[in-house]
């Protein structure tokens, strides 16, 4: 059996003149429109302050014989690697008290391409006791297209408390898309005050439907489960409240893909 013997290629150096002239080719004909058009070509590709509004959830819905509405906000302004990033929900029954606000202002960096480390202030206004949170999580988008969101969140009582979200869009149709949601809140300690039992203090299971008229705006019908955990502070309080575990049909309500990001 013959064997190919190895051949040494030589590498030959550039030739000098390689290595010289002006670092853009470009440039020793254009002179300096180049320049412009580098920048453009940079902003172009990310190297650009923009900003987003996103109304994700703007619902409305029926439920053992009350109607209720939430309102899931977000919104951020900055570049590829930080943001300053905005998040408010609000939650309560038509014709009743005002039942969950909060409102967050966070700074959020890129890890990777794929999430955001985020770190600042929950506020908690009425109608339920104050609290300030320290607030510290990670959001983006994790394999398969799941977009996932965790944080945990100290109070100014020394509070420590954490919240997990999951959502994943499966479109039926271009227009058509199905979305399951998870959301779970857990608790270190028990919070009497707040009615939260240490351990599974909340969850919910959802599913939406929704139809993409426009990349703005989009149509949503579904149902959802609210799942209250066992531990008695949890469950006890929030049975006062007439917050037990049922069944949720959300009415059809509008919402929102999110507004266009404008440059600044």
């Amino acid at each position: 059996m013959s064997q190919t013997a190895s051949v040494d290629i030589p590498i030959a150096s550039p030739p000098s003149e390689a290595l010289s002239g002006p670092a853009h080719a470009a440039d020793a004909v254009w002179g300096s429109a180049m320049e412009r058009s580098r920048n453009i070509l940079r902003e172009e590709h990310g190297g650009m302050p923009a900003a987003k509004l996103l109304v994700d959830r703007a619902e409305t819905s029926f439920r053992d014989s009350r109607d209720a509405y939430v309102l899931d906000m977000q919104a951020w302004y900055g570049g590829d690697i930080d943001k300053l990033w905005l998040k408010s929900e609000v939650e309560g029954s038509w014709g009743d008290k005002l039942e969950h606000a909060e409102v967050q202002a966070l700074w959020s960096h890129a890890i990777g391409p794929w999430f955001d480390l985020q770190t600042g202030i929950r506020f908690d206004p009425q109608p339920g006791p104050n609290r300030t949170h320290l607030a510290l999580g990670v959001q983006g988008l994790a394999p398969y297209w799941w977009e996932v969101e965790g944080t945990m969140f100290l109070s100014n009582k020394g509070e420590l408390t954490a919240r997990a979200e999951a959502e994943y869009d499966l479109r039926v149709t271009q227009k058509l898309i199905l979305q399951p949601r998870l959301e779970i809140a857990l608790s270190a300690q028990d919070v009497e005050e707040l009615g939260i039992g240490a351990g599974l203090s909340e969850g919910s299971l959802g599913l939406r439907l929704r139809y993409q008229v426009s990349p703005l705006v989009a149509p949503t019908s579904a149902s959802n489960m609210n799942m209250l955990s066992a531990t008695p502070a949890t469950s006890a309080a929030k049975r006062a409240k007439g917050l037990t575990a049922s069944m949720c049909w959300p009415a059809c309500a509008s919402g929102f893909d999110g507004l266009p990001g404008s440059t600044a």
